[in-house]
């Protein structure tokens, strides 16, 4: 049987999730009384945001003039943050469709995924959607994609998802275009087994469920397989295709885009880039004529937050959590740790703030657990004075100053696309960041491509929302990790009462400690609740006290009752609640409510 294996690509927001609606309905996959807006967005979470978070595959079935095909398509997330979900969807098919919104044009995610796809060489299907809005310059987007593309505008197929029109040119350009798998040794029916891992998900009674590109061999279910990374064995319970539910087979063979139930019950023993391979007791020796797939490159997460239970009973269902989590998104790290004011937690790393929110709302809404999550922070290198590197994930990783010879930030290659009457406003956010101009390409007389290079921290803290509000929605931004390159940064200590509290402290530009310093204040008198005594609030740099503000003592009018009579009475009650006060000051304890780490995670 014909075999076609493709992707969606695109940047967020261009119709990926509808166009896959349209190729369900036209192959029959789904029945038209099943059908929903977002069928592939398999999560509550990514209907209501109206973005993709997961890849989704599905098979599909389709006849061309008599001759029947199988179409294995992976719908992708658009999003900058998920760009890894992306790569991994592109090492497992052979062609893309590249798609772009007539009303936007070509956007900088856009470009970005066009990079990721060329570099696995597949062959790129070019179309332009939503050509039915009357907003759509379909003329200007198409010309746009066949000078990013170099081929004719005649070659670039324009369609309109939501409708349907032209839906089935996309069909017949994958299988006219994109190559088959190539599978080697096809006639030999004794080839060994060897599956990609791209994905996979947890199941309480099959284990976990690998989601498998299929290089070579075939493989049943009841066979005994090996997971060659971890070297660990399994038992297939069930083996078939994504239509999209999970459809059982027989067996799944070379080329195929399927899934493994493997029994096995340890998340952590099924990666993503592992091989998977038919277990023969010689399969373990290094020097097995199998050898393992190239597999992929481990992401590395460069922004990281704190998640903790608000019930400590409730920490062991967190970590529980995060590693099923984890099978089903291999870009989230997390290790254990610990804060006094919070108990016992786990410092993640994310590909970027929009990760850290999903995971966080899914761990909620997927676990029923309440959780605080830290403001996401930088991962930063530094080297001390025996010029040994190091890493800080947090604040609380900062070593004494003294200590230090050399701190680094991450900087970032950053890109944003606007048109050119936005183009002013855009410059003017630049201009009071940390941003380096590199250069400005052109893409017709419209619009304009940015480069620059910044922090990192500088994209993370609420760049894309004022880069969305200045523009009114048509600027987009991509942004790539260059390195690491000095800075001038110090740990902002937050003390309450005297006594440092871990959870609030931050690391920030020297230059920017105090007016950071006395938002964060500010911030806590509003929310911390006032005591029996006065707490004096502070922030401070290496000890010095550059910010402060006092939360007043509540009381009791102790005067109250007394009418008339001699004031030295009304005097002496006074004096001792002033004493009261004075030894509960000396001794007591600001104990801070949960919903005061929320209110100020909310800042």
């Amino acid at each position: 049987m014909n075999i076609r294996n493709f992707v969606i690509i695109s940047h967020i927001d261009h119709g990926k999730s509808t166009l896959a609606d349209r190729l369900l309905e036209i192959t029959g996959t789904v029945a038209k009384e099943k059908m929903r807006p977002q069928f592939l967005d398999m999560m509550d979470l990514e209907r209501e945001k109206g973005i993709t978070i997961k890849m989704q595959p599905v098979r599909m079935n389709y006849e061309k003039e008599g001759i029947p095909f199988v179409l294995n398509l992976i719908d992708t997330p658009g999003h900058v943050d998920f760009s890894y979900e992306v790569s991994r969807s592109l090492a497992a098919v052979e062609g893309a469709v590249l798609l772009v919104d007539a009303t936007k044009g070509i956007q900088a995610q856009t470009l970005a995924n066009l990079e990721l796809a060329r570099h696995q060489n597949l062959e790129i299907i070019a179309a332009v959607n939503k050509i039915d809005s009357a907003d759509a310059r379909v003329e200007d987007a198409v010309h746009e994609m066949s000078n990013l593309l170099n081929i004719g505008d005649d070659e670039i197929i324009k369609i309109s998802a939501k409708l349907g029109t032209n839906v089935s040119q996309i069909l017949t350009a994958v299988i006219e275009k994109v190559p088959p798998p190539k599978i080697e040794n096809s006639g030999n029916k004794n080839q060994p087994f060897r599956a990609l891992i791209f994905d996979s998900k947890f199941d309480a009674f099959k284990g976990v469920i690998a989601y498998v590109r299929v290089i070579d061999g075939t493989i049943s279910q009841g066979e005994k397989i090996y997971l060659m990374a971890t070297k660990t064995e399994g038992f297939v319970k069930e083996v078939g295709f994504f239509r999209p539910e999970f459809s059982p087979q027989q067996m799944i063979a070379a080329g195929e885009i399927g899934y493994i139930a493997t029994g096995i019950k340890e998340a952590g023993r099924v990666r993503v880039g592992d091989t998977i391979t038919r277990f023969t007791p010689e399969i373990a020796d290094p020097n097995s004529s199998i050898k393992p797939l190239a597999g992929y490159r481990e992401p590395k997460s460069m922004v990281f937050a704190s998640l903790y239970p608000e019930n400590p009973d409730d920490y062991d269902l967190l970590k529980d959590g995060l590693n099923k989590l984890r099978l089903n998104d291999a870009a989230l790290n997390f290790e254990a740790e610990s804060k006094r004011a919070l108990g016992r937690g786990f410092r993640c790393g994310f590909l970027g703030t929009l990760h850290a929110e999903i995971i966080g709302e899914r761990i909620r809404r997927e676990f029923g657990l309440n959780i605080i999550v830290s403001t996401p922070q930088v991962l930063y290198k530094a080297t001390d004075n025996n010029d040994k590197e190091f890493f800080i994930f947090s604040s609380s990783d900062w070593p004494d100053s003294g200590l230090i010879k050399e701190v680094q930030e991450p900087i970032v290659r950053l890109e944003v696309m606007t048109p050119s009457n936005y183009l002013g406003r855009v410059l003017e956010l630049l201009s009071h960041m940390e941003a380096k101009y590199i250069e400005t390409k052109y893409f017709g007389s419209s619009k304009n491509l940015l480069i620059y290079e910044m922090p990192l921290r500088e994209v993370i803290v609420g760049f894309y929302d004022n880069l969305k509000g200045v523009t009114q929605g048509y600027a987009s931004m991509n942004y790539e990790v260059l390195g690491f390159r000095p800075a001038d940064l110090v740990k902002l200590d937050v003390l309450i009462a005297g006594r440092q509290e871990e959870a609030f402290s931050n690391i920030v530009p020297r230059d920017k400690a105090y007016s950071e310093g006395s938002k964060i204040v500010k911030k806590l008198k509003e929310v911390l609740p006032p005591q029996l005594f006065s707490v004096a609030l502070q922030a401070a740099v290496g000890g010095k006290i550059i910010a402060r503000e006092t939360i007043r003592a509540k009381g009791k009018d102790v005067i109250a009752p007394l009418y008339g009579g001699d004031y030295t009475r009304k005097r002496k009650l006074l004096e001792i609640q002033k004493k009261g006060k004075k030894e509960l000051k000396e001794k007591g304890e600001v104990k801070i409510p949960p919903r005061v780490f929320l209110e100020m995670l909310k800042r």
